[in-house]
């Protein structure tokens, strides 16, 4: 399957009044944005807002709102070149056939490669999905919008046609993908290590071996199914 390039950053050339932006106000609307990378980048689960935001680049809370009017439209400019850098993890692991011989070894490096994105920006991502599971709109769209790539790839590995809805291998990779990300959801969590683990780390080692196996079982079940089609 083809690679598909990450979506150009958007260019935002007026701020939420309507005046343009000249090198201040871009200045200023960069200030805003990485103020907000170095708080999602502190350790711990301590709730994110506008006016943290606003505090840490040293702004008033009338200028922050003439360039987001809200912390999830915020969090969208962030998740965008977050996103787009998967790319270069656990995507491009998919774009290739994985031989049936090297199945294993391919599904453990994807599902070691998607750990360790969100363990890397498992802040931002974990904020998303409580946002999303709030029935905030915008963050369960972005949710869904991300998954479909991924989703198609794995179709793509069962020997499936990812424009085929409702197929077995459809529905194969969506099971797979959703169980996947919510193990990883509770493995990136800040309190995993309190929950009674003597281990933490070996058993992020078993439970992501366990579902790199799953994840090999799926596709090579899909793969008989489509060889017998």
């Amino acid at each position: 399957m083809g690679a598909t390039a990450p979506a150009a950053k958007k260019e935002v050339s007026h701020n939420l009044v309507g005046q343009r932006l000249g090198k201040k106000g871009r200045d200023t609307r960069d200030r805003i944005i990485a103020a907000t990378e170095r708080l999602l980048a502190e350790p711990g689960d301590t709730p994110l807002s506008l006016s943290a935001v606003a505090r840490e680049a040293s702004l008033g809370m009338t200028t922050l709102y003439l360039y987001f009017s809200d912390l999830t439209e915020l969090l969208l400019v962030v998740l965008e070149p977050l996103m787009a850098s998967a790319e270069q993890g656990y995507v491009e692991i998919l774009r290739k056939r994985w031989d049936d011989e090297t199945l294993a070894e391919h599904c453990n490096r994807f599902v070691v490669e998607y750990y360790g994105f969100w363990k890397r920006h498992s802040r931002i991502l974990h904020l998303r999905n409580s946002l999303a599971d709030a029935y905030d709109e915008r963050m369960r769209e972005h949710r869904i919008r991300v998954t479909f790539p991924v989703t198609r790839l794995l179709i793509f590995q069962m020997d499936a046609d990812p424009n085929a809805p409702r197929t077995q291998a459809a529905t194969m990779a969506t099971v797979l993908l959703t169980g996947l990300e919510r193990m990883v959801t509770i493995m990136t969590d800040v309190h995993f290590a309190t929950l009674g683990v003597q281990d933490a780390e070996a058993h992020i080692r078993n439970l992501l071996g366990s579902e790199a196996k799953l994840l090999e079982f799926g596709i090579r079940d899909c793969r008989a199914a489509a060889r017998a089609d």
